[in-house]
């Protein structure tokens, strides 16, 4: 099981790995400062993404568990190879 972070920016949604505890204290010293780039990784490798933060600006945080689903169902389907987000 591994855990995502989805950050949402102004409505939109970009998926961070594990750990973001560096991240957000560089968002929060940008939003702190009166606004500031931050750069943010991409899930899986790539240079990522410069987003700029300002106060004000509508920014939310929410993990997710990803893994192998403990479900049940013996109904053929498969989707329980792929967790729904």
């Amino acid at each position: 099981m591994a855990i995502v972070n989805r950050l949402t920016v102004d409505g939109r949604d970009y998926f961070l790995p594990e750990p973001v505890t560096q991240l957000k204290q560089q968002i929060l010293e940008a939003i702190k400062a009166g606004g500031g780039y931050v750069n943010v990784p991409p899930l899986r490798g790539g240079p990522g993404i410069d987003i700029l933060f300002s106060p004000g600006m509508p920014v939310t945080w929410s993990q997710i568990d990803v893994g192998e689903s403990a479900s049940t169902d013996d109904d053929g389907d498969s989707d329980d190879e792929f967790p729904q987000i």
